[in-house]
C-alpha cells in the first residue's frame, strides 16, 4: 500500500518531468520559431535574438517555478 508521503514523491516527479518537458517543447518551438524568422529577414536577427533570449528567459523562470513548486509539494 502507498503512503501519502510516497504518493506525493510519485507526484513530485511526475510534475517535476511534466514542467521539464513542457520548458523543453516551449523553448523548442520559440528556437524554431526565431531562426525561421531569421531566415526570411536577415536584417531583423538582432532585434529577434534579443526577443528571443527574454522569452527564453522567461521560460526557464516559469520551469524553476514549477520545479521548486513539486518539491515543495514532495516535501511537505
Amino acid at each position: 500500500m502507498l503512503t501519502a508521503a510516497a504518493l506525493a514523491y510519485l507526484a513530485a516527479g511526475i510534475g517535476a518531468g511534466l514542467v521539464v518537458f513542457g520548458g523543453g517543447l516551449g523553448i523548442g518551438k520559440l528556437a524554431s520559431s526565431a531562426m525561421e524568422a531569421s531566415g526570411r529577414q536577415p536584417e531583423a536577427a538582432g532585434a529577434i535574438r534579443t526577443s528571443m533570449i527574454i522569452a527564453a528567459a522567461l521560460i526557464e523562470g516559469m520551469s524553476f517555478f514549477g520545479l521548486v513548486i513539486c518539491i515543495l509539494l514532495a516535501l511537505k
